[in-house]
């Protein structure tokens, strides 16, 4: 799948994207989670992947990260990817 096949509130069988810029990670529900975003891309356009937990060590600038199994949906008029919680991200390349 590319960044502009992405559909709002969709599955993501699996999408391969280059990791151009990661934000600070935040806490959130009182603190009993950390979500991070970063912003990913392939020749097709730039998305922001949601980060969660364990995920947001995992991953640097310049790593090619695969979701499998995750979800998209337009957040605050942006597209958004994420494994969520039964998807997973990898990292294929450093």
């Amino acid at each position: 799948m590319k960044v502009k096949e992405l559909p709002d509130k969709g599955a993501v069988d699996e999408i391969t994207l280059k990791v151009t810029a990661k934000e600070e990670p935040r806490e959130v529900r009182g603190g009993s989670l950390k979500v991070c975003n970063l912003t990913g891309e392939d020749d097709t356009g730039k998305v922001t992947v949601a980060l969660w937990n364990d995920d947001i060590d995992k991953v640097k600038e310049g790593d090619m990260i695969k979701i499998t199994k995750g979800w998209s949906q337009v957040y605050q008029g942006a597209m958004q990817v994420s494994s969520g919680r039964f998807g997973t991200l990898e990292v294929v390349e450093k």
